[in-house]
């Protein structure tokens, strides 16, 4: 749609770039396009890694899921890593029943299989020379039940019913391209490194705002004449030790952790580091969502 003829809004933001996580913590898949859904965008969160004892296990405990890399086709998600064989899993599959634990909370979900269970503790028990690690890690690959009903937080939704899969809580998250410059220039100035919006896991990146203009949002509005989107940023995203993780080579540094400490410290959830915003959509499932879309913006001046 052209902007021209976009409702009015405070100001402007285009979608420059889109992000879907098959797995849980594993690494992402960029899109140009993607559908959504009632948890979120198509397949995001979908499936998650396990422990013996159906704890979700992340980036947190084990580095080299960073390594893991996802690809869909029509049929089949293929995961990826390094010194192991695709393993290829249709999109349905898994229909052993099983519950499974997500921040304290027990989920429904099906177990997807012995193939993939060993295939992540194969991978997951490699040290970094490639040779077996001491102890085998053993974990087991689950796919969400989609005909439970996973809430997000009332508490930070107003009391809408906002669903996710094994998100960590929330159905979309969004970060401006500027927040990641400013954090970029403070990289550069204190001798390090810069890096890539990847490692903040977003499903929705916007450019023409400023930097952390996504924490002052109200909503952001795309009326096209086909389906409206109103998409809602309602909780600040806090941030964990992951964004210290190389995606390329799941090597942590503090870099990027100490940087954001030194001036994203948030009131809001008791000074707690945040980047990016948690959204759950008030309109607009079945939408298609694109990159070069671009989306009406009201802040929240309260």
């Amino acid at each position: 749609m052209n902007a021209d003829i976009l409702p009015a809004g405070d100001m402007c933001a285009t979608i420059a770039r889109l992000f879907i996580y098959p797995v849980k913590s594993c690494a992402g898949i960029e899109v140009q396009d993607v559908t959504l859904t009632p948890t979120g965008l198509a397949l995001d969160r979908a499936w998650m890694v396990v422990d013996a004892r159906g704890e979700f296990v992340t980036q947190r405990e084990l580095p080299r899921l960073a390594l893991v890399r996802p690809e869909l086709t029509a049929h089949e998600l293929v995961l990826r890593a390094p010194g192991m064989p695709a393993l290829p899993l249709a999109l349905g599959g898994g229909t052993a029943p099983t519950m499974v634990r997500v921040w304290g909370e027990m989920v429904p979900a099906f177990d997807v299989g012995a193939a993939a269970a060993q295939w992540f503790t194969d991978f997951l028990a490699l040290a970094d020379s490639g040779l077996p690690a001491p102890l085998p890690v053993p974990c087991r690959l689950v796919r969400f039940d989609p005909a439970q009903r996973r809430v997000s937080s009332p508490q930070w939704t107003g009391g809408v019913e906002a669903l996710n899969q094994f998100s960590d809580g929330y159905p979309l998250l969004l970060i401006s391209q500027a927040s990641l410059d400013g954090l970029n220039a403070r990289l550069l100035a204190a001798g390090h490194g810069a890096v890539g919006i990847e490692r903040f896991r977003p499903n929705l990146v916007l450019a023409g705002l400023q930097a952390h203009d996504e924490d002052r949002l109200a909503l952001l509005r795309r009326d096209d004449g086909a389906t409206p989107v109103l998409l809602k940023p309602v909780k600040p995203c806090p941030r964990c030790p992951i964004p210290n993780i190389d995606p390329a080579t799941a090597v942590s540094t503090p870099a990027v952790g100490d940087t954001l400490q030194t001036y994203r410290r948030d009131a809001r959830l008791g000074g707690a580091v945040t980047f990016g915003m948690n959204v759950i959509a008030l309109a607009g499932v079945g939408a298609r969502l694109r990159v070069g879309q671009t989306l009406a913006a009201d802040l929240d001046f309260g």
